[in-house]
């Protein structure tokens, strides 16, 4: 997993990501016609364009590993 970071501001947990994404799915149809999607898996994500939802910018984003959120937490407070 994937976080993001925007530096101009500091933001951590509001992005706009525009991606494309292929997916596998189960598609069960109630008798009433009703769409129920189960079993979901994600063949390909990909992701075109990231910018912070706070100041709008979109060439100031780091791109953090799941890891490392709690360590820089940690450092910056």
């Amino acid at each position: 997993m994937t976080r993001y970071r925007c530096s101009a501001c500091g933001n951590l947990t509001r992005f706009d990501v525009t991606a494309t994404k292929t997916t596998k799915a189960f598609h069960h149809f109630t008798v009433g016609g009703e769409l129920v999607i189960e079993d979901e898996e994600v063949l390909e994500n990909q992701v075109h364009d990231v910018s912070c939802r706070w100041c709008g910018h979109g060439r100031s984003i780091e791109v953090i590993e799941a890891s490392e959120p709690e360590s820089f937490a940690r450092s910056s407070g």
